[in-house]
Order: structure tokens, then sequence, then C-alpha cells
């Protein structure tokens, strides 16, 4: 939540005329930021549950927040109904206060979503600096940083770099990744990561009075190795190691601390090149190899051997390592010279152990080192350590303590990515029963921690709602009405709000066919006709026309399946060209033309029994001419081959009875035999379709279809026009809807 404050106004009218109120006229300030028990439920769910108990559309629903909105809608309050895939917006501002990000650098105020500045003031662009100092200038600290680079050449501990007390912004990179592993230590002598050769699990831990973040190489996105990262400040001086495995790919540090007269890992001006210097190395050349092995080989050893001592000298600022139980007459290159001994002191005073330092952990074997203090010889009365001689100080040995096992524990790891994308899905985790001994962790048998619930192993996750397909139309009428064909559907991708979307949001393995082939049966028979022939068969009297019928299978007729069944049109057609002048005899007219343009065909002629009166003609019966023999009517007459010609099926129905629809006929080239033939003129093909009823539809009005309710647009982006309920209580917009979807425009 916030509070505000208000700028004040000027009542006196003398005053009002000179002074106005500039600036902002209300500022907010963040209060109640402390963090709200995991338990407890976010402001936005409580705001959503609020209407639990209100009904929507005459239906009781349980609402949680939708946070799948961008913009100046994330002060909105957007409910989803639980169980549902709509979301509702339940009010158009939320309480002032609520998250507006995730991270919640962000707030809602008056509707709008408002970033929180350092001073918690909301609006305020004041940052956090380097140095920790909200609105600062980077100037009241110094930023550290080097490149750890030495190149080692023996396996186990390295010092790397010595983090001062005071240190903030703390972060230890690997530059690149490696198998080898890096490591913290305190003064005092506490492993705090990875340390007696025990290797420890990624997370945090808490070390010189601050959390230490560490990472692995594969908890990190880049290429970048293992990592220590911390806030700060330290209350002591930490040292960071390597366990050397591998080439060293060299180790970033950087950290800052306060003021400007802050000691600084910087290289001093006596140092020789190459000369590496507290944790530094910069390689000129191969002439520091001899030292750089002294140094490894006296820090392995120091490693093995117990704890170094190590004191800073203040008017020098140098550092040493010194072993009481030991004289090396090899100095390591990387440590300067000590300061020159101060003058001896008294021997009234000695050093005394007076106790020991708490032990470094409360079970599985721990540490503690002697205290020693300067006391005087005959009273013991503990003194100030400058009456003592530093180099007569014993070196505090390592003692063990509370050495009785840890009890076992549930050590939980990281949870696996979802194993989808959208929609639920399963992660899993690593759940071992461990047990630390000895600073190191070890895994045990399960039945050590049996007297602790386990923890789940599996969890069902959601990073988001998928998308889905959605079938927007019915099958279309098959593509053709006998034989196989083809018919098509609509089917579109649709996210959870409804919007149509691409469909490689959808998962294409469950994509709904959009085309398929559909059988109508076989293809009735059809009678295929030619054009009547244009010349009579007799020149005189009554004649006939011909034309050529064949009965074929076709893929559009709507004929029954009987076949071409007995209604065979007729091949001849009779004709008359006038009457023909006769004599008393039998009189044979003139051949008709071949009953065939091509091919083989039939010539009739007319034959009858005349008597010839001068100009004229008189018919007689046949059997006054019967003792005459009578001429053949009929012969077979041969023509020029016919070749191919073009045959065709009747019209079938109109595709449609309203709107342009459309109407096809079957057309066939055949040659002589009445085979298939590609020798038809392509010019002299006839039409195989045509449009046809092109007057417009009439749409069918239902008067007691009409919408009930106001917000029947929120049914239908709801998608609830399935239900019979809303279908009838929004009939009118449902059926819209429905009618769009169809393509239906009307009556067929």
């Amino acid at each position: 939540m916030g509070a505000h404050r208000v700028a004040p106004s000027f009542s006196q009218p003398a005053r009002s005329a000179a002074i106005s109120c500039t600036g902002a006229y209300r500022q907010y300030k963040m209060c109640n930021t402390n963090v709200c028990p995991e338990s407890s439920r976010s402001i936005r769910e409580v705001q959503c549950a609020s209407y639990n108990n209100k009904p929507f559309m005459g239906r009781f629903y349980e609402w949680e927040p939708f946070a799948e909105v961008k913009g100046n809608r994330k002060c909105e309050l957007n409910c989803q109904a639980m169980g549902y895939r709509f979301y509702v917006r339940q009010a158009e501002k939320v309480i002032d206060g609520t998250p507006c990000d995730q991270n919640g650098t962000a707030i809602c105020v008056s509707g709008q979503c408002k970033s929180i500045g350092c001073d918690d003031y909301l609006g305020s662009d004041k940052v956090v600096d380097k140095c920790g100092v909200c609105g600062g200038d980077n100037t009241g600290c110094q930023v550290v940083s080097g490149v750890f680079k030495h190149a080692l050449t023996s396996l186990g501990y390295h010092r790397v770099v010595e983090i001062p007390q005071g240190a903030t912004k703390i972060n230890i990179t690997e530059m690149h990744k490696s198998n080898n592993y890096l490591a913290l230590r305190s003064r005092s002598g506490r492993s705090i990561i990875n340390g007696n050769w025990a290797i420890d699990r990624p997370g945090k831990y808490e070390g010189g009075g601050t959390m230490f973040t560490y990472k692995r190489p594969n908890e990190i996105s880049s290429t970048a190795g293992e990592s220590f990262l911390a806030e700060g400040p330290t209350n002591e001086i930490l040292d960071v190691y390597m366990i050397h495995q591998q080439p060293n790919p060299g180790v970033h540090y950087e950290y800052v601390i306060m003021g400007t007269n802050a000691i600084s890992p910087q290289v001093p001006p006596h140092r020789r090149p190459g000369e590496p210097f507290n944790g530094q190395l910069v390689t000129e050349g191969r002439g520091q190899e001899e030292g750089e092995e002294k140094e490894r080989n006296e820090e392995k050893e120091d490693l093995h051997r117990g704890t170094p001592e190590i004191f800073t000298s203040e008017s020098t600022q140098t550092f040493s390592v010194r072993h009481p139980d030991r004289f090396s007459s090899h100095r390591p290159d990387n440590l300067v010279p000590p300061a020159p001994q101060p003058p001896r002191r008294s021997r009234d005073h000695n050093w005394k152990q007076l106790g020991t330092t708490e032990c470094s952990t409360t079970c599985g074997k721990g540490s503690q080192y002697p205290i020693f203090r300067c006391v005087h010889r005959s009273t013991h009365e503990e003194v100030p350590d400058g009456y003592c001689d530093s180099s007569m100080k014993p070196s505090p040995e390592e003692e063990p303590c509370n050495i009785f096992p840890c009890p076992a524990f549930w050590d939980i790891g990281e949870w696996s990515e979802c194993s989808k994308t959208c929609g639920l899905g399963m992660q899993h985790r690593q759940v071992l029963c461990r047990q630390v001994y000895a600073n190191r962790s070890l895994t045990v048998q399960p039945y050590r921690c049996q007297h602790l619930e386990k923890p789940e192993t599996t969890s069902t996750c959601q990073l988001k709602i998928c998308s889905e397909w959605q079938i927007r139309t019915d099958w279309t009428s098959c593509s053709v009405p006998c034989g196989v064909g083809q018919r098509t559907r609509d089917v579109k991708c649709v996210s959870n709000i409804g919007d149509v979307v691409d469909d490689e949001e959808c998962n294409m393995k469950l994509r709904p066919n959009d085309i398929e082939n559909c059988d109508m049966g076989p293809c009735a028979k059809s009678w295929f006709l030619t054009e009547w022939s244009e010349r009579c068969s007799a020149e005189c009297g009554a004649g006939v026309r011909t034309r050529s019928v064949v009965c074929m299978t076709n893929h559009v007729s709507s004929l029954p399946l009987e076949g071409c069944g007995n209604n065979r049109p007729a091949e001849a057609t009779p004709c008359d060209n006038g009457p023909c002048t006769g004599k008393v005899e039998w009189f044979a007219g003139s051949w008709s033309q071949c009953s065939v343009e091509c091919g083989s065909g039939t010539q009739q002629r007319e034959v009858i029994c005349v008597r010839k009166n001068a100009d004229t003609f008189e018919v007689l019966d046949p059997y006054e001419c019967s003792f005459l023999e009578r001429p053949p009517s009929q012969q077979s007459c041969h023509l020029k081959p016919c070749g191919a010609k073009w045959f065709n099926t009747e019209w079938s129905m109109c595709s449609k009875s309203c709107q342009s629809g459309f109407r096809v006929r079957e057309v066939r080239c055949l040659s002589d035999d009445m085979t298939l033939s590609n020798l038809c003129d392509p010019q002299l093909k006839p039409e195989e379709k045509e449009s046809c009823n092109p007057q417009d539809c009439v749409p069918e009005v239902d008067e007691n279809c009409k919408d009930r309710y106001y917000n029947c647009n929120v049914v239908v982006q709801a998608r609830l026009c399935v239900y019979n309920y809303y279908k009838t209580a929004c009939c009118a917009s449902c059926t819209r809807v429905a009618n769009r979807h169809s393509g239906f425009l009307g009556s067929r």
C-alpha cells in the first residue's frame, strides 16, 4: 500500500495573486513494506475473491487474477473464472498499492502503474548506485576489480583474492567453464563453501556477515564458470580459493569498499614485472615461473598442514604468511617481505591461552581455536597485546569439537523445467537424505530421514494456457455429385481469449483435418447424343433424319443407378421434301443420303407402284405391280471414316437455388468405335459449366429469436453459445455468430 501528502494552498486574497503552487499536487510514498507471510493471498487474489458471492450471467463462479494483460490494463481488475476459459473485467481500477509488475517495483495508484524509486516515492527516478546510496553518483566508494590469471600446475587449493572487511557488491566469477572449483574461507579458518575437499551444492551460504549465492555453470546461461555473489557488507576478511584441476581459465573479481582510502589490490610501485600480489598475477614472459612454483608448493603445503596465519602491517599495507613450525629460505614471489621487527619487548609479560573460540558447528565435527592473550607473568592480568613479543605468540592450532553427527535431513534439489511449454505438465526434482559430518554433506540411506516427511519429487506445472484448434465451419458439400470428390471446412488456431493466432501456436499433431475425400457412390449411366443430321434421307416424299445415341458412364449425371434405362432417345425422325411424280410401274426414288455422315450406314429410297398419266403419276396399290420385280428400297453405304466427334450429357442440377450457382455436364471426344479420343477440334468443344440461378437469396427471419440480456456480446466472446441456456437467452447474438462461422446467407 502507499501513503500520500497534498501540497498546501494559500487562502489569503492578497497572496493568492502573487503566489501559486507549482509541481505535483499530490505525492505518494510506500508504506507497510514488510513482506507478507508466504501462506497469505496476494492483494489481487483477495480482490477477485470478493466477487465469488456475486452472480455473473445468472451463475456463481470462483474468481482468480488474470495476468495476461498488457500496457495500461495492468491496473484493471481482470479476473478469470476458475475451471473456465474466460475472464471478466470486474473493476476499472484495482485498490491503490496493488503491484502491477512481476518484480514488485511498480504499484497501481488511481488506475495507473507507477514505478517506485529507491526512496520509496512513486514516480521517483532515484536508483541505488554501486555504493548502495539511494540517488548517489558512485563517488562515495571505490570499485576494486581484477582478473586472477595465475598459471597453476599443482593440484589443490590456491588463493585467488582477499575480500576485505566492509566489502559490498561482491562478484567472483570464472571467465570460462572449467573442471575447477571456487572455495570460500574466513580468516578465522572456517570453511564457508567447498572446504576440506568437499564440494557443496549450489545455493545460499552465510559467511562473513552476509549471504553468498553459489552458482554452477549449468545454472548460468552464459559461458562463464562458477561464481560467488553477495550484497555485503562483510564483517571480516574472507579469502577466495581455487581448487585447481585443469588450466586456470581466469577468475574475475569485483567488490566495492566505502571511502577513497581503502586498500585495493593494486600492484605496488616496487613490485618486479610479473610478480603476483594479493592473488593477482600479470604475466610478462617466463621469468617468474620459478617464483610461481614456489608459491604453489607453499600454498598447497599450507592447506595440508594447517591454516596459515595472516598478518597485516598497518604501516606498510603488505601481507605475509608465517608458520611457526617450519622455516623456508625461499620466499614466494607473490609475497612482500615482512616489515622490520619491532623492538624486543620486556620479559615481564608473556602469551597465555585464555579459552577457545566458539565451535564452528553445533554438530558434525566442527573446529575451534585457542585464544592467546598477553598477560603479566606474576599477576596473570590481561594487558594489551603490545606488551608481548608478537613473534613469540603461539599459532592457534585447530581443535575438533561437537564431533557427534548432525541429524539427517532431506536435501531438496531444484525443480526441472516443465515438461510442456503450455498447459498442464510435470516437473521433477531430486530429494536425497543427507547428513553433515566433518563439514561434508554425505548422502545416507533414506531410512535415516524417516522421522521427517519426505518432500514431493514431482509436481504439476503450467507455464501458460495453450491455444487450441477450433473448427469454425461445417463440412462443405462434396465437390462431385457422384464418385469420389473432396470436401473442406475452416479450422483455425484460437488463443484462450478467443483471438485467431498463427497455426504455430497450436499443436500441429492435434490439428483437425480441413480437407477430406468424399464418396458419393457410383456414378449413373447417361445417354450421349449427337446433333440431328442436316439432310433428309429422301429427296422427295417421306424420309428420315438420323443421329447417334450411346449409353455411357459419366461423373455428373443424377440419374438412378439402374443404368440408362429403357427411355432410349430416338435415332431417326421423319422428314418430307414434297411429293414425287411417276407412271404405272415400280417407281424408285433417289437414294437418300447415307444414314451416317461418315463410316458405314444405310441409304433409303421410296419404291411405289405408279401409273404415269401424261404429265402426272397416279399411285397404285403395290399388288398392281406385283408382276414386276420390285427394286430394293434400302442399301448399305460406306463413307469416309468419321474420326472423332464431341458427345455431351444433359445439364446437371444447379448447385445453388439462389445467389449465382453453377451447373455442369460432361463432354467427351469419341472416335468411330466409340472409344475416347483426343482428335476433336478444341474450338468446337461444347461448354462443360455455366452459371445459373443468379437471383438473390431471401434470408429466413425468426421473430422469436431475440437477446434477453444487454451483455450478450460477453457470452459470444466467452464462447458460451454451445450451451442451450445461453443459446436461448442470447438467441440473436448466437445465431449471428453461427451464421457467420458457417457462411450461411439464407435459404437455398
